[in-house]
């Protein structure tokens, strides 16, 4: 029960965190491209790879450590569901040039900055 809490501690927290950068930044910049989603989704891939890599250099940090915040946190901060959606919505309005724009930078930038994430944990 006590992973449970935990999870859901930091799911909200990062849901909530979520939710207010991309209302400000999906409704600040006018463009096509969802920035809000994107940067949450970038952000999280680097907090995430950043947190495995810290667990895996110091390997006795609590399950709580990870379930608070790479379960929970990462999990709730980050969103594919909303990507999804965004995607979709590029599809069906036939703008495939954001559509492709939007899924390979998010693939190849949310891969990227896990290999930073980690690679930046050694120095801590």
């Amino acid at each position: 029960m006590k992973s449970a809490f935990l999870v859901f501690l930091g799911g909200g927290l990062g849901s909530v965190l979520r939710y207010q950068l991309s209302k400000h930044l999906n409704n600040t910049v006018i463009t096509s491209i969802p920035y809000g989603t994107l940067t949450v989704n970038i952000l999280g891939s680097l907090l995430l790879g950043f947190l495995m890599g810290i667990s895996f250099k110091y390997n006795n940090l609590p399950t709580a450590f990870s379930l608070f915040f790479a379960v929970g946190f990462c999990g709730g901060f980050t969103t594919f569901s909303t990507f999804a959606y965004e995607n979709q919505i590029f599809l069906k309005s036939g703008d495939y040039y954001n559509f492709l724009l939007y899924t390979l930078g998010s693939l190849f930038l949310g891969v990227s900055a896990v290999i930073i994430g980690v690679f930046l944990s050694r120095f801590s």
